[in-house]
């Protein structure tokens, strides 16, 4: 059987405590990440929909550090949006933080994501 690891950012426990769920799970050499949200680590929904999407990439961010990865490695994104008409703006933000290596991308419409007020959910995979 694969080796399996939970990786848990400093900072996210709270998360994972409430929510029971991993921020990521580690198989081999593939690091599957759970959707990244605009919020806190106080679970407070980040104000305005360019610094919430800011976070949700900050987060992944985080999540990636803890797995000794950066966003170089990832090579799967999946952004589920509760607004497609602010996709350019998403975009945007985006393409800060992934300029090169591009990851295959896939973005969602939704009518609601696990709190008011969240604009985007960003999951990935990412190889170690």
């Amino acid at each position: 059987m694969a080796k399996r690891e939970i990786i848990i950012p400093k900072g996210m426990e709270s998360l994972v405590d409430k929510f029971h769920y991993a921020p990521a799970v580690k198989v081999d050499n593939t690091l599957y990440i759970s959707g990244q949200l605009g919020r806190d680590e106080n679970l407070q929904v980040i104000e305005g929909a360019e610094a919430q999407y800011t976070q949700a990439f900050e987060n992944l961010k985080a999540v990636l550090a803890a797995a000794g990865a950066t966003l170089e490695n990832v090579v799967d994104l999946v952004t589920y949006h509760t607004d497609m008409r602010d996709i350019m703006r998403f975009l945007e933000v985006k393409n800060r933080y992934f300029t090169k290596d591009y990851p295959a991308w896939t973005a969602i419409g939704v009518s609601a994501l696990a709190m008011p007020g969240l604009l985007v959910e960003i999951k990935a995979t990412a190889v170690l």
